[in-house]
């Protein structure tokens, strides 16, 4: 019988965090499940009603690694009443964008990403992605998904996101294949220099945030992408094109964060959300 973990979860909706490009390797399978590989392993996630949902693994890998990932343990529902009703453009996004989740993604995982995600549409980001993790070719730990409430998996083959080390057999003319444009040159530095990205959990923002900038090819929207979605920087608020344009038109150029110092990064994913999905 597969393992199985069921849980009560007010605020979240696997599906929009899917689509909130936050992570690349998380997809909608249907109107009920959504499937994902991250930290070596393939997860699905069947709704069963409202606010329960069924994850495919044990319950001890769930506390171990989904909590965290999925920040279960922060109130969103206070957060979501507490944006004042004066905001009209914030309160309308974050109801449009109810159950979106900030993700703790891997270090090393989200800054290769956000490198190769530098002015790129998402469908292609998530095609450079996976062809890097089908080239190093480990595969992803799959969980059993007998039983009636999981589907059969989109693909035949997951495979893990490399580590460092795994790239480091890759040339650039390796990584250039994958896609990724003049973006090839950064990722190949990344891993050449191979920081010690874990060690950097415990720097204050601003060290956090000056180690990012000193990578090649990693400019102020990815090192806040990246403290945002791996370090659990809640406070950090990115700004692409997108965001700019939100900016522009309702806020005078620039977003006052002060009022969400240790949200604005969840703020910023309600806003970016509802911009670029409201209309379709």
């Amino acid at each position: 019988m597969a393992d199985f973990t069921i849980e009560k979860i007010p605020c979240f909706d696997p599906a929009k965090i899917a689509m909130s490009g936050q992570a690349f390797r998380f997809n909608v399978i249907d109107d009920f499940h959504t499937e994902l590989v991250a930290y070596g392993r393939y997860l699905q996630i069947a709704k069963l009603d409202e606010d329960r949902f069924a994850f495919s693994c044990t319950g001890s890998d769930f506390e171990k690694i989904w909590r965290s990932y999925f920040h279960l343990d922060y109130d969103y529902a206070s957060l979501l009443a507490s944006i004042p009703s004066e905001d009209r453009y914030l309160k309308a996004a974050s109801y449009f964008s109810y159950g979106i989740r900030i993700l703790r993604q891997e270090h090393f995982e989200t800054l290769i990403s956000f490198i190769i995600s530098q002015r790129r549409s998402i469908p292609s980001i998530m095609t450079s992605v996976e062809r890097l993790c089908s080239f190093t070719g480990r595969e992803a730990l799959m969980p059993d998904l007998s039983g009636d409430i999981f589907v059969k998996p989109v693909k035949g083959k997951y495979y893990a996101f490399p580590t460092s080390r795994e790239m480091s057999s890759m040339s650039l003319t390796d990584i250039a294949s994958l896609g990724v444009g003049y973006r090839a040159d950064y990722i190949e530095s990344a891993v050449r220099n191979n920081p010690d990205l874990d060690s950097w959990d415990n720097l204050s923002d601003e060290d956090l945030y000056s180690e990012l900038l000193s990578l090649r090819g990693v400019g102020k929207k990815v090192a806040d992408c990246v403290m945002l979605f791996s370090y659990a920087r809640h406070g950090r608020f990115p700004v692409d094109v997108w965001m700019q344009r939100i900016q522009d038109k309702y806020y005078g150029g620039s977003f006052d964060t002060t009022d969400y110092p240790d949200t604005a990064g969840i703020i910023q994913q309600f806003m970016f959300f509802y911009e670029r999905n409201r209309n379709i």
